[in-house]
């Protein structure tokens, strides 16, 4: 039976239960917030119980250097500072999962999302399903035969659609082999991009459907004055297209969107060993959730990722694997890796 990777974007579901349960304002004894540490924790829990995950791995975005930041300096350019609790959360998140077994990575001058193209790549070389765990839409460029995504929505993990390749193409029109030039077309303002100005969803998908590619229709536009383009989209679709800024736009917007898929991710899928992978060792679990004060959760966790019955003892051996978050120092409290801001929608 081919086993299954939870590949989930940390700082996604941490900034989406941040707002959602703000309400709550859940805190330990001594005043450390944790009611979105509490809210991302029950959705791994419950996505792992939804697919089946046979591993889970978890990304951060690292907030030290970001790569894309320094080659175009406007992207996310516009974003406010981060509440202080929402920091908090998010370095209580890092070390509470990674303090459980669950398997954390950081990339170096990365995102998030980098890990999880990475995390997907990895998985179907060594002939494992993925699925994506993140309320972000440039993941439905990760979708194939082997990787779905989970898009969390307003409702939690059982109320969010599972995106495949077929899902996809009857909720947007489009193959994901198309998403990210159509999602540079419209451009992502929660990312501080423009798109090509005049094309939006419904142009775009337009054009995708007739064209296959927008390089398809920038040739007919440079070869054909556009008459294809004319004859399906308009004239005005011919004036946008042959814009050299336009065209700049999109190309960059392209770069921007594209992921890394050779972040190391640090365990053998093929041998199925390695941190996160399940089960996890259940006194390591006992302990990480009990720091943060998170009983109600603590039988869920120890039946969906550890071989312990609920109610059994167990073992008193300490964490299996004693390795830190990949590319972090084990030190350095990761604080400072994780207050980049990230993308929800």
């Amino acid at each position: 039976m081919t086993k299954t990777l939870l590949a989930v974007d940390g700082n996604s579901l941490i900034h989406r239960s941040f707002h959602a349960l703000a309400g709550s304002q859940l805190r330990t004894r001594d005043g450390r917030p944790t009611w979105a540490v509490k809210g991302a924790l029950a959705q791994v829990l419950n996505a792992v119980d939804r697919v089946g995950a046979d591993a889970v791995v978890i990304g951060f975005d690292d907030a030290a250097s970001n790569e894309r930041k320094v080659a175009h300096p406007h992207y996310k350019s516009h974003r406010l500072a981060k509440p202080a609790d929402l920091v908090t959360q998010l370095a209580i998140a890092v070390d509470t999962f990674w303090s459980a077994g669950l398997h954390v990575v950081i990339p170096e001058g990365l995102e998030a999302d980098d890990v999880l193209a990475s995390a997907a790549a990895q998985a179907t070389a060594a002939g494992w399903h993925t699925v994506v765990c993140t309320s972000d839409r440039d993941a439905f460029a990760l979708i194939t035969d082997t990787t779905s995504v989970l898009r969390i929505i307003n409702g939690g993990v059982e109320a969010s659609p599972l995106l495949t390749p077929e899902r996809l193409r009857i909720m947007l029109g489009i193959d994901p082999g198309q998403y990210r030039q159509y999602a540079a077309m419209r451009g992502d303002a929660s990312d501080n991009l423009t798109g090509i100005r005049g094309i939006g969803e419904k142009t775009g998908v337009a054009l995708l459907a007739a064209f296959g590619s927008v390089e398809a229709a920038f040739a007919d536009v440079d070869a054909h004055a556009g008459a294809r383009v004319a004859e399906v989209l308009g004239k005005a679709c011919v004036t946008k297209l042959a814009d050299p800024a336009n065209r700049a736009v999109f190309w960059e917007n392209v770069e921007l969107m594209t992921m890394r898929t050779d972040v190391e991710l640090g365990f053998d899928l093929a041998a199925g060993t390695g941190p996160g992978v399940l089960p996890l060792d259940a006194q390591a679990l006992h302990e990480a959730l009990a720091a943060v004060e998170m009983h109600s959760l603590q039988m869920l966790a120890a039946r969906l990722l550890t071989s312990t019955p609920v109610g059994g003892s167990v073992p008193s051996d300490g964490r299996a694997d004693g390795v830190a978050p990949a590319h972090v120092p084990a030190a350095a409290a990761p604080v400072a890796a994780v207050e980049d801001d990230l993308t929800l929608f």
